[in-house]
């Protein structure tokens, strides 16, 4: 067998800027004396096709990849087929015979569904159809992408995958529970298996760098975390680069913490991006209008230090040999600045 690496192209979500990625290896098989290949497709399976799914697909596209997805909406569905994505919307009741076809063709499986309260992980509900779907044997990759939520009140302290996860709200306890489901279902299935847990989500489109210019009020989720000390947050560059690693070097029933190297209170990383529109755009967020119930765009009460933590990201380095493209929000949201026009 040999090897082939596909031109790539990197998508931003917001603007067609191209960067310099590394393809992921596609098997090419001889198939004759005459030394005649053909190309074994690649393709993945998005359960829950968001933001970080759309942004990893199209990286597959432009490298060949066959790309489908679900989502929720009719709306959302016309949405990813005018990107060119496959999409199916998803019922967790009742899944249509066309998604489980779908996912039965897949070389590689990503969900990023969040579990449902009161009914646990929606498509684990239904383990018994996804195994028939899948016992072709074509699934080669099945990764779960979860959260640096479930390690629960840490008082601040750095944590690693070793540490017990011991989460104290509902949606931090299923999403744990769901963990350890997926890594079980990949096990029967013989399967590499992993667990992501991700820290805040953030990348074009999707920042303190856009809250600022489209002046959003911030939402009572967002002011809650406001007051903390220290968030753990990854670029969503960087959530595909650990996709990646995890494709061409897969372990067996491994979790991997997906953060940046600075858990910044969110303060500090609003009052560098103000800097960072100040500086772009002289007088902005001044004529900007504010909404009336907002004196500024971002507002921070008082810091606690409940339900804090420090998040390490040791092991997605040493064993997967990710190298941050932004090791700091100071380089993501300058990036972000940096290609956007308005």
């Amino acid at each position: 067998m040999v090897i082939c690496r596909l031109p790539a192209q990197f998508f931003t979500g917001t603007k067609d800027i191209s960067h310099p990625i590394r393809p992921l290896p596609c098997a090419i098989t001889s198939l004759s004396p005459s030394k005649t290949v053909d190309l074994v497709e690649s393709r993945m399976f998005m359960l829950g096709m968001g933001y970080v799914g759309q942004f990893f697909g199209q990286q597959l596209k432009n490298e060949g990849w066959v790309v489908k997805g679900t989502c929720r909406s009719s709306r959302k569905k016309k949405e990813l087929e005018e990107i060119g994505f496959d999409a199916f919307v998803f019922n967790a009741s009742e899944p249509e015979s066309s998604v489980l076809s779908s996912v039965s063709s897949c070389t590689h499986l990503l969900v990023s569904i969040p579990p449902v309260p009161g009914l646990g992980d929606p498509l684990l509900k239904h383990g018994e159809l996804l195994r028939g779907a899948l016992g072709d044997g074509s699934l080669q990759w099945l990764c779960y992408l979860s959260s640096t939520g479930v390690y629960g009140d840490c008082s601040g302290a750095w944590v690693d995958e070793d540490y017990l996860a011991n989460p104290s709200i509902e949606p931090a306890k299923s999403r744990l529970l769901a963990e350890n489901e997926w890594l079980s279902f990949g096990d029967s299935l013989g399967l590499s298996t992993q667990v992501l847990r991700l820290g805040g989500i953030y990348g074009p489109g999707r920042s303190a760098i856009d809250t600022m210019i489209k002046q959003q009020p911030l939402t009572s989720r967002q002011k809650m975390r406001s007051s903390k000390r220290y968030t753990s947050r990854v670029h969503v560059e960087d959530i595909c680069q650990a996709l990646r690693a995890t494709i061409e070097m897969p372990s067996i029933r491994r979790i991997y913490n997906v953060v940046d190297d600075d858990p910044a209170p969110r303060e500090e990383v609003f009052a560098y991006a103000e800097d960072l529109v100040e500086k772009k755009w002289p007088g902005f967020i001044e004529q900007a209008p504010l909404t009336p119930k907002e004196d500024k765009p971002c507002v921070f009460g008082k810091r606690s230090s409940r339900g804090e933590k420090r998040v390490s990201n040791a092991r997605m380095k040493s064993e997967l040999g990710v190298k941050l493209r932004h090791p700091s929000y100071r380089s993501g949201l300058l990036s972000i600045t940096e290609q956007l026009t308005l």
